[in-house]
């Protein structure tokens, strides 16, 4: 078979060739950004990068001419000038199973959006071993940081891969030895609040039903109260604090173990470690005869609305920032990627929002 069969109707080739360079989609360069706003090609990659500042109408004129020609920055060649690229990686241990996940997820993917960042997930469902082999994937995969959010307020220990990896925790404290920043709700203050709004409506027996966990909402949330009674010039017998299972059961039994009494012994408002006790105490109440919040006030935290607005009467609670923690974090690991001044870590404390609803009322008389 002789040339002009292998070539096809050019001969050499070059007819093809050409054919084939034809049919692919040119891909508009800075310069013809450049041309089509008016400004030199390096006011273009500053308006792009955001390394340093452009005018607001020069950027929006350059954005325009963008959009008019179809142009996108080159990520990749952005992020080898710049030793990045562009994505964060959230490692959670629920991000699937925990109604607040999205919130978290939402406030991070928020600052994300706003930098032109791409956010990278990865769920370990508690497992500390996969946590470790998921972090290492993310290094592998070049990102310029990790957030680590947990979807309740415990200790987090430092799993394995992270090598220089800067990293911030989201609702989460470092174990003993690792000094890495943190965005946390502010628990002592949780209590507080709780406290001050009975207070305010006039009760002076407060009783407490806390989680029986070894975790840092569970110490702060119980430093709180007490410090709160302190300041307002009441006592925290031992009697009106009670510990029992995180959920509905042991809100039960605790609020049983409280309501059950003499009204002169029994507490006129129950602050609960989260909503979910705070609808067994309802449940124990009301077993009891006793009305919500005619006989007993109570407050929760979470705002699951699920269960506090699903309650009748409706449940007021403390809702926690996790949109805000998501926020924070994020803004708290850029800050440390675009090489903001070294410092020792710190833990940030947020405050967090009493939801008024149905749910307290002045003591009975």
């Amino acid at each position: 078979m002789d040339s002009r069969h292998r070539t096809g109707s050019g001969g050499d080739g070059r007819g093809s060739d050409r054919a084939d360079r034809a049919d692919r989609v040119v891909r508009p360069g800075i310069r013809a950004v450049a041309r089509a706003a008016g400004v030199s090609p390096t006011t273009v990659s500053h308006t792009f990068s955001g390394s340093r500042g452009v005018r607001a109408e020069t950027r929006d004129r350059v954005l325009r001419a963008a959009a008019t020609l179809g142009y996108t920055p080159n990520r990749i060649a952005q992020g080898l000038r710049r030793r990045r690229t562009g994505v964060i990686g959230l490692a959670s241990d629920r991000i699937a199973t925990t109604p607040f996940a999205g919130r978290i997820v939402q406030g991070a993917q928020e600052v994300a959006r706003e930098h032109d960042l791409l956010l990278m997930l990865v769920d370990s469902e508690g497992d500390r071993e996969l946590e470790s082999r998921q972090i290492r994937a993310l290094a592998a995969q070049q990102v310029d940081g990790v957030l680590m959010a947990r979807m309740s307020h415990q200790v987090v220990g430092r799993p394995g891969g992270l090598g220089e990896l800067r990293v911030v925790l989201v609702d989460g404290a470092p174990e003993a030895g690792w000094a890495v920043d943190a965005v946390v709700p502010d628990e002592e203050g949780i209590a507080a609040t709780a406290v001050e709004r009975f207070v305010a409506a006039g009760h002076r027996r407060i009783a407490f039903v806390n989680a029986d966990e070894d975790a840092p909402a569970v110490s702060g949330r119980a430093d709180g109260f007490a410090s709160a009674l302190e300041r307002a010039g009441l006592d925290a017998p031992r009697s009106m604090i009670v510990s029992a299972q995180s959920d509905a059961v042991g809100g039960r039994r605790a609020g049983r173990s409280l309501l059950d009494r003499e009204p002169v012994a029994r507490p006129t408002a129950v602050f609960c470690f989260n909503d979910q006790m705070a609808m067994g105490v309802y449940q124990a109440a009301d077993a009891l005869g006793l009305a919500v919040p005619t006989d007993v006030s109570v407050i929760g935290v979470d705002d699951l609305e699920l269960v506090s607005a699903a309650l009748e009467p409706g449940l007021t609670t403390i809702a926690l920032p996790h949109r805000e923690m998501g926020r924070a974090g994020m803004k708290t690991l850029l800050a440390m990627i675009e090489g903001a001044a070294p410092r020792e870590p710190v833990t940030t404390r947020l405050r967090c929002e009493l939801v008024e609803r149905g749910s307290v009322a002045s003591p009975p008389v």
